[in-house]
C-alpha cells in the first residue's frame, strides 16, 4: 500500500494485472493536489493485504475500506482503472457513507462478459501469455502514437512502463481467476450509488481494451454519472496523459466541492 501527497483523498484501484506501479505516472500526477492511496490487489504477492479464495470478488471490496481504515481516511474519492471499475462500482454501493464520489476509468461495465479472444487466454492463460504479450505492442501503437506524437517521447514513455512491468510483472493465472471471481460475484444494486459519478474514457477509435461503448453503460443506471473524453488517448489515457488525467480528475473534484479550477476540462464533455 502506498500513501502520498496531501489534500481531498483519493483510493486508486488498480487494473486487470492488480499492480499499482503500472498506474505510477498517475499516482504522481495526481498526488500534487491530493493525498493518494493505492495498492496491489490483495492476491498479489507481498500486497500486505490478506486474501481468502473462498471469497473471491469480495477480498477486493473489503481492501478498499482495509485501505480506507489503515490511512485513517473515513471518505475518499474512489477511482477504478478498468477491472478495479468493478472493484470501485461495488464498493461504492456497498459503502455510500465512504464514498465521496466515484471515477471509472476506461472501466470495465457490470454484466461485462469476455470476448471470445479473452476465453482463450482465461482457458490456457500461461499457454496464451506470451501470444498476448507479442499482440500487445499492435494493439496499444495507434493511441501511444495519438498521445505522444514525437519518437522520443513515445520511446521514454515505452522504456519506463517496460521498467515498471519488468518490476511488478503481471501473472496470467491470477488475471484469469479474477475475471472468473467476477463473472461468478452477485453485485449489489448500482442505484445504491448516491455520490457524483465520472465516467472517463479515451476516444472510441483509440481504445482496443475496454470499449468506450461498454464503459459508457455506467451512464444508464448512475443517474448523476457524467462523461468526459480524454483526447489523444485509449485505455492507457492514465500513464501516456498522466497531467491531462489528473486534471480531469481534479476539476470534478474541484466541483463537488463547489470549487473553480481555471483548468477544469469541458473539452468534449457529455451530461447524464
Amino acid at each position: 500500500m502506498i500513501d502520498v501527497g496531501s489534500g481531498d483523498p483519493i483510493v486508486l484501484i488498480p487494473g486487470l494485472q492488480g499492480r499499482w506501479e503500472w498506474a505510477r505516472a498517475a499516482v504522481e500526477a495526481l498526488a500534487r493536489d491530493h493525498r493518494v492511496v493505492s495498492f496491489s490487489l490483495c492476491d498479489e504477492p507481498g500486497s500486505g493485504f490478506p486474501c481468502d479464495g473462498a471469497r473471491g470478488f469480495d477480498n477486493y471490496v473489503t481492501q478498499v475500506a482495509t485501505a480506507m481504515d489503515r490511512a485513517g481516511i473515513a471518505t475518499a474519492t474512489i477511482v477504478g482503472v478498468s477491472y478495479g471499475g468493478l472493484v470501485a462500482t461495488e464498493f461504492a454501493a456497498r459503502y455510500p457513507d465512504r464514498t465521496r464520489a466515484l471515477a471509472l476509468v476506461s472501466a470495465v461495465p457490470l454484466g461485462w462478459m469476455p470476448d471470445t479472444r479473452m476465453r482463450r487466454y482465461l482457458r490456457w492463460p500461461r499457454l496464451m501469455s506470451p501470444i498476448f504479450c507479442v499482440t500487445a505492442p499492435a494493439r496499444l501503437h495507434a493511441e501511444v502514437a495519438a498521445a505522444l506524437p514525437r519518437l522520443g517521447d513515445r520511446l521514454g514513455f515505452v522504456g519506463r512502463q517496460l521498467w515498471r512491468v519488468s518490476r511488478a510483472p503481471m501473472s496470467p493465472s491470477r488475471m484469469a481467476r479474477r475475471v472468473r471471481w467476477a463473472e461468478a460475484h452477485r453485485f449489489a444494486d448500482p442505484r445504491a450509488i448516491a455520490a457524483p459519478v465520472l465516467v472517463l474514457t479515451g476516444e472510441p477509435h483509440l481504445d482496443r481494451v475496454v470499449p468506450v461503448e461498454q464503459s459508457r453503460q455506467a451512464l444508464r443506471h448512475l443517474t448523476s454519472a457524467r462523461h468526459v473524453v480524454l483526447p489523444r488517448t485509449g485505455h492507457l489515457g492514465l500513464v501516456t496523459r498522466a497531467d491531462a488525467f489528473a486534471s480531469v480528475v481534479s476539476g470534478f473534484i474541484a466541483g463537488i466541492a463547489g470549487r473553480t479550477r481555471p483548468d477544469e476540462p469541458t473539452e468534449r464533455q457529455r451530461a447524464s
